[in-house]
């Protein structure tokens, strides 16, 4: 009895010490912390599938994959594979929140392809510089001065210029006319988490979007040569005021600081835009598309908490770094759906060929602009040549013509 007792007592304290280690304090101290963190109140959205759109990090690491980096505190986030679609990881992925100016990607996916040539000018009027919200970004656009739509552009990816998208967008045809352009297209690429009142990004009441949606315009956007050249774009000389009857000018720089650089941020490798923003009701958004080795991720990072300088440039660094170490060792979360003309009917028949293709890269699609006649064009790795699918249909092949420009940024 005595060695019975004994042994009773040591399997019952050993069970007593495993308790304390993993004890239920411990656990109510993670979630405490975790409940610092502001969290979705309603529910979200499940395109690209069911994890998407449940609250927290979704991820699924297998054998040799790295952990995720313990350095988050945005709100939400996404790392996706931008060439067949495949989400790796991702944080409250369609949280609706306030955008900022990484709306102008979804403003420069629709207006980009209507206002052609890039040479085309146009003499800017004091009714166009009207209503642009108190403490906007500029690039200093002025009137009775004439700039070309490639000069606006810059002006619009470089500096965030809502200046710049304001005349663009009285080019387009007026403000409304644009918001509502915006709308249309963020339905057609499946973006059902934003609601677009303004075409800078500027706070607006209702104005939202999500961290997939923005990815989603990214990857859309990414499809045109001079999307991805404005993207990419370091530095430029902007027209500036005359002096001495000669236009003079002056640079801009990218304030995107993985493409630039900063105190605390390198340029980041292989990085070819997108776009940054910040306001005070949003906080710091970002999105961010980098080639490696061959493979191409979109970074999308909402809204952190860290008061660490950039922090929204770091998190996206780490993330990139990770999803870089992780492809092809985590089972996906989800996936970036293609646009809804790219999706087949019943009454459609997909051009010989496409289902094989569409096998292999099942989601690697990307949206027109709205009211196009929904035949599509995808990139190619032999010269950056483009490839017409039937159907409405394009893929992304395996390496997408990123601008030698990219190439030639300092690398960390």
């Amino acid at each position: 009895m005595p060695a019975l007792k004994k042994t009773v007592m040591t399997v019952l304290s050993a069970a007593l010490l495993s308790a304390s280690v993993v004890s239920p304090a411990g656990a109510a101290d993670k979630d405490k912390t975790d409940d610092k963190q502001p969290r979705p109140t309603g529910q979200m959205s499940t395109v690209g599938g069911k994890r998407l759109g449940e609250v927290g990090t979704q991820v699924d690491l297998g054998p040799g994959a790295p952990v995720l980096p313990k350095e988050l505190s945005a709100r939400s986030w996404i790392v996706a594979d931008a060439e067949d679609g495949q989400v790796l990881a991702s944080h409250n992925a369609h949280w609706r929140l306030p955008p900022a100016s990484t709306l102008k990607m979804l403003f420069a996916d629709t207006v980009l392809p209507a206002l052609q040539p890039k040479t085309l000018t146009h003499l800017v009027t004091e009714d166009e510089l009207a209503g642009i919200g108190e403490g906007s970004s500029l690039v200093g656009v002025k009137e009775d001065h004439s700039y070309t739509v490639h000069d606006l552009w810059l002006g619009v990816f470089l500096r965030s210029g809502n200046d710049a998208v304001h005349v663009l967008s009285e080019m387009y045809g007026g403000v409304p006319a644009t918001v509502a352009a915006m709308q249309r297209h963020a339905e057609e690429l499946q973006a059902l988490d934003t609601t677009v009142v303004s075409p800078d990004g500027y706070d607006a009441p209702r104005q939202v979007s999500s961290a997939y949606d923005l990815t989603l315009f990214a990857r859309s956007g990414m499809q045109k040569a001079d999307f991805r050249e404005y993207a990419a774009t370091a530095t430029a000389e902007f027209p500036g005021g005359e002096k001495k009857g000669k236009r003079e000018s002056f640079e801009i720089q990218n304030t995107n600081r993985l493409i630039t650089g900063d105190i605390g941020v390198d340029p980041y490798k292989g990085i070819a835009g997108v776009k940054n923003g910040y306001t005070s009701h949003a906080g710091n958004t970002f999105t961010g598309i980098a080639e490696r080795d061959g493979k191409v991720l979109l970074v999308t990072v909402m809204h952190p908490s860290s008061e660490e300088s950039h922090a929204v440039y770091k998190e996206a660094a780490h993330l990139l770094d990770w999803g870089f170490a992780a492809e092809g060792k985590v089972t996906p979360v989800g996936e970036l759906v293609p646009p809804k003309s790219a999706v087949p009917t019943k009454d459609s028949e997909p051009a010989a060929g496409a289902d094989k293709a569409e096998k292999k890269h099942p989601a690697a699609a990307a949206a027109a602009p709205a009211g196009s006649s929904g035949a599509w064009t995808a990139l190619s790795v032999a010269g950056g040549l483009l490839v017409l699918l039937a159907g409405g249909v394009f893929l992304v092949n395996r390496r997408w013509p990123l601008p030698d420009l990219v190439r030639r940024l300092p690398r960390r």
